[in-house]
């Protein structure tokens, strides 16, 4: 697989994670009116668009009852979903943008039925139980918030990824706005040692950000 498949190929959490890197170079091309998103260049690698518009049309079933027999769709789920990379496929972005929107749409139905089911007091409790465990993270030192990479083990610049989570502070205690939209797509450099942080163990925690925030805003 070249490079500008496998990036495509990377699930989206990946994707949005790649951070530090461009992606992949992509070249739409007009589309037709009933479709949902503009293609690539038929040599360039987009989304498949099969499973693209299969996945929509599942999400759309739920999300209006038409298939209640269909197994729910959770907003991680929508986070995590992943599509083949194909030649003159989807453009990646677009679909991104458009499940990011979705995964939103969701996290706020669950936190609705959550309070229907069984009060506001059971959906408080549940995000302050992760509110902690994320907040206890924030206010470590920095420079010691995560661990160094072991060799050969990809990271992130520490100094990138401490300024994004003095912003989460800002957010978190004392209210200031803050878009979910600057955490899926923040960028840090890549760093090596002790000047970088291991790169899974903040993508991680960085996706529990993003479900809170979905949750709370």
């Amino acid at each position: 697989m070249n490079e500008q498949k496998a990036t495509v190929a990377q699930s989206r959490a990946e994707r949005r994670n790649e951070r530090g890197t461009t992606g992949v170079t992509e070249t739409a091309q007009h589309r037709p009116q009933s479709a949902p998103f503009a293609r690539v260049d038929r040599k360039a690698y987009g989304y498949n668009v099969k499973q693209v518009d299969q996945f929509l049309a599942r999400a759309r079933a739920i999300y209006t009852a038409q298939d209640s027999a269909e197994k729910a769709l959770t907003s991680n789920e929508v986070r995590e979903m992943t599509f083949d990379a194909v030649r003159g496929g989807y453009e990646a972005q677009a679909v991104d943008a458009a499940l990011d929107r979705l995964e939103d749409v969701f996290a706020q139905r669950e936190r609705d039925a959550l309070i229907s089911g069984k009060g506001e007091d059971a959906w408080l409790a549940q995000i302050g139980r992760l509110s902690s465990v994320l907040r206890n993270r924030l206010h470590r030192a920095p420079g010691e918030r995560f661990r160094r990479p072991r060799r050969n083990v990809r990271s992130y610049d520490v100094g990138d990824v401490d300024a994004l989570f003095a912003e989460l502070l800002e957010y978190f205690e004392r209210d200031k706005p803050l878009s979910v939209d600057v955490v899926r797509r923040a960028v840090f450099g890549s760093a090596q040692g002790k000047d970088g942080y291991e790169e899974q163990q903040v993508d991680v925690f960085l996706d529990r950000v993003v479900e809170l925030m979905a949750a709370i805003d």
